[in-house]
């Protein structure tokens, strides 16, 4: 499967840029490649890190702008998180949803048939839905404890004096 995933979204590229007369830069391809070979989100830096571990070195400004072009491609999709701005390879994705924590900002990912299906069945009038990201709010478990701990040795504390 990742072989043929690879081999599409490459004809992909080649399409864009053969039609609207760009190069074919070595760079434009090693970075499709090294967003296909990152698992999950990942920020411009990680990316970076990726290429000069397979001794490919481009410049931020490359990164930026092939980055975009693939938004524009629709090959990869742009997250503002917590932690930060991250991207992630989107080929073939018909939707995720996204569980943020707001106090330490861990991001979970989770597919829900239920949701999907209503995602599926709304219609959107004159547009047309390629896929679809969902972003929840709220505590992670993890958190809820800490929070819970806290608030309890406060009451606690109150208590005693």
């Amino acid at each position: 499967m990742e072989k043929e995933v690879i081999q599409a979204v490459h004809e992909i590229l080649d399409k864009y840029l053969e039609t609207n007369k760009h190069r074919k830069t070595p760079e434009r391809y090693a970075v499709l490649d090294a967003v296909f070979a990152m698992k999950g989100r990942f920020s411009i830096e990680s990316l970076s890190e990726q290429l000069l571990k397979k001794n490919f070195r481009v410049s931020r400004a490359t990164l930026y702008n092939t980055l975009k072009l693939f938004l524009k491609l629709r090959l990869v999709v742009r997250h503002h998180l917590p932690e930060g701005i991250k991207y992630e390879a989107s080929y073939i994705d018909s939707g995720h949803i996204h569980l943020v924590c707001n106090v330490c900002g861990k991001v979970t990912e989770i597919i829900s048939p239920e949701i999907k299906q209503a995602i599926d069945e709304t219609k959107y009038g004159r547009f047309h839905k390629d896929s679809f990201m969902l972003y929840v709010n709220g505590v992670c478990s993890k958190c809820q404890s800490k929070l819970a701990r806290l608030k309890s040795r406060k009451s606690e504390k109150s208590k005693k004096q």
